[in-house]
């Protein structure tokens, strides 16, 4: 049986001190720890790390999320920052980049409010309020 401790995102970044400047600037993180390579940052009791690479995620689909306790004041926060949110059409369609997402899991309520953002380096962030019932 394998026996699992936690679970970690690890995002991409073709220029790494960009993606630093960017982390500390739109959303104030700071790492916590570094490596050649590697940024670790910890966010309420979940982590992520920023990686080196060449390659680069084609940003299609979210890759990491935040949860917030009002995701309209968050927007508004981050829009002062300058971070720029997504608009989509269709299914999950955004007004004025808020998502309202019917259903949830159980344990999070009825359904959910979401806005989505890009990073420095072209990674879909997600942010996230749970709607209670």
């Amino acid at each position: 049986m394998l026996e699992f401790r936690k679970v970690a995102t690890r995002l991409p970044a073709k220029d790494l001190d960009r993606a630093r400047a960017w982390y500390a600037e739109k959303l104030d993180l700071h790492p916590v720890e570094e490596r050649p390579g590697g940024l670790r940052y910890l966010v309420g009791s979940g982590e992520f790390a920023l990686f080196a690479s060449a390659g680069a995620s084609d940003g299609s689909f979210t890759q990491m999320s935040f949860e917030v306790a009002d995701l309209r004041a968050a927007v508004a926060a981050l829009r002062g920052r300058g971070v720029v949110f997504e608009e989509y059409e269709g299914p999950l369609a955004t007004e004025d980049g808020i998502a309202t997402v019917d259903g949830n899991y159980p344990s999070k309520g009825k359904g959910e409010l979401g806005a989505w953002f890009r990073d420095s380096e072209g990674n879909l962030i997600g942010i996230g309020q749970p709607v209670r019932a």
